[in-house]
């Protein structure tokens, strides 16, 4: 009887990603290639965050090829919160600032109503800072208290109330916070998960399901009521004002019946 064990090798580091896996958001068409621009590792998550790539060539069309994209890039024209950024995969996600000082142009990754992520315009002002939920609050070595950010930020001394799922203002030049919300009924939030994806609206109720997700109930501007889980609401104003500007549609979803009465109406029809 043989005794040799099989050996299984750790397969290493996964470099390429197919065009038909690439996340549905980044709006890429099947024919254009086999392959799709797999994100290098950072502060985002691979199926929740945009390649400069995407942002470049696909959204601002500043680019035709991949290899104008590097040029761009390569002559330090384009930042990210603040910080030139060279690598054409650089995973870019929501909240972020991208700015282009050569055109003088900011813009802030936000979702819209159908999940996908817009190339919303901002002022210069509101380019200094960026909202960031907090996903962690413990005390570190030496007894210094620290937040952990939901762009992997990790702040040392935060507020003694900045408690999970509060959301802190990050100024960008510093990375120090400016100021916090809490996590609470009345306050204006946007949803960054799930199927009410990029939808805004009021926290009306909060309920604990323990051993399972608590669940958050929103009300948008127009009456909507819907409901997700704690996980998937991102705080973004103290009560009905935000604290960032929002993308066009305010974070409303129209029905297909309003969307196409708006669409005629357009039209003159």
């Amino acid at each position: 009887v043989s005794t040799r064990q099989e050996i299984k090798m750790v397969r290493g580091p996964r470099k390429h990603l197919k065009r038909l896996n690439a996340p549905r958001h980044w709006m890429l068409d099947k024919l254009s290639g086999r392959y799709a621009p797999r994100p290098s590792p950072g502060p985002h998550k691979l199926r929740e965050c945009l390649p400069l790539i995407i942002f470049l060539r696909n959204k601002l069309k500043y680019a035709l090829t991949g290899n104008e994209v590097k040029k761009i890039l390569a002559q330090r024209l384009v930042k990210v919160d603040g910080r030139v950024r060279t690598d054409v995969t650089f995973p870019a996600g929501f909240m972020d600032v991208i700015q282009i000082e050569k055109t003088a142009e900011h813009f802030r990754l936000m979702y819209d109503v159908k999940g996908r992520f817009t190339t919303h315009r901002i002022t210069a002002e509101e380019s200094k800072y960026k909202l960031g939920k907090v996903r962690r609050v413990q005390m570190g070595p030496k007894g210094v208290p620290f937040c952990v950010t939901h762009d992997g930020r990790t702040i040392r001394y935060p507020h003694p109330e900045v408690q999970i799922s509060d959301t802190v203002k990050i100024d960008l030049a510093s990375g120090k916070i400016l100021d916090f919300i809490k996590f609470e009924t009345g306050n204006v939030a946007m949803v960054t998960g799930g199927r009410n994806l990029g939808r805004v609206g009021i926290i009306v109720n909060k309920e604990k399901h323990p051993g399972s997700h608590d669940i958050v109930q929103i009300k948008d501007s127009v009456g909507n009521t819907f409901a997700t889980r704690i996980g998937n609401v991102f705080v973004i104003g103290k009560g009905s004002k935000p604290w960032v500007s929002l993308p066009r549609g305010k974070g409303v979803r129209l029905t297909i019946a309003e969307e196409r009465d708006r669409r005629l109406a357009k039209q003159g029809v």
